[in-house]
């Protein structure tokens, strides 16, 4: 049942197979989450973030159109849920090094390399993480979306507009301006040291 194409076993979950959903969710959960924990930086908000996506997938997946790709409409129901938890202001800041960032593999599993690091580059790689993330925080939640997509998901221009929703001039230009406002950022972090 794993080797089954999204369409099918969301086919099969609408005919009242409901155990064909489990495939979906262990085939997604893990790149969802890098991303959700992008926006949130908590880990247990982010499980429960990507938790309600895939429930109010389930509860809305008659609505969904079987020619569209699943992962971009889940993506956007946990990206949304996801900026409705920062705007509420729920998120809580975290200065540990979170193991979401780093090179994933198609699945969202970490690279081996990822865990062969010595220490002092696993102490430099977190001081880099926190004041990339410091500065993420500073950047509005649609640029830090585009960012997150471009250069944790690797996606190129055209599916991050699919993803988010926009045209991709509007993509190329919220890069643009984040990478600048990020650049200015990571600057002042370090004429500040």
């Amino acid at each position: 049942m794993n080797e089954l194409p999204d369409s099918e076993l969301i086919t099969r979950v609408l005919a009242g197979e409901t155990a064909c959903y489990r495939p979906l969710v262990v085939r997604y959960q893990n790149r969802l989450h890098g991303m959700v924990m992008g926006m949130v930086r908590n880990q247990e908000d982010a499980r429960d973030i990507v938790q309600m996506a895939f429930v109010k997938a389930y509860q809305s997946l008659a609505t969904f159109r079987i020619d569209s790709s699943f992962y971009t409409w889940i993506y956007r129901i946990a990206m949304n849920l996801a900026i409705d938890h920062c705007r509420k202001g729920k998120r809580r800041k975290t200065s540990s090094f979170e193991e979401a960032v780093g090179s994933r593999d198609e699945d969202g599993n970490l690279s081996a390399q990822h865990h062969e690091e010595s220490p002092g580059v696993a102490l430099a790689r977190k001081q880099l993480h926190d004041r990339i993330y410091a500065a993420l925080d500073e950047v509005s939640e649609d640029m830090r979306e585009a960012i997150l997509l471009r250069e944790v998901e690797g996606l190129s221009y055209k599916e991050i507009a699919d993803r988010m929703g926009i045209p991709e001039g509007t993509v190329m230009s919220r890069l643009f301006y984040a990478r600048k406002k990020l650049q200015s950022l990571l600057k002042s972090a370090d004429s500040a040291e």
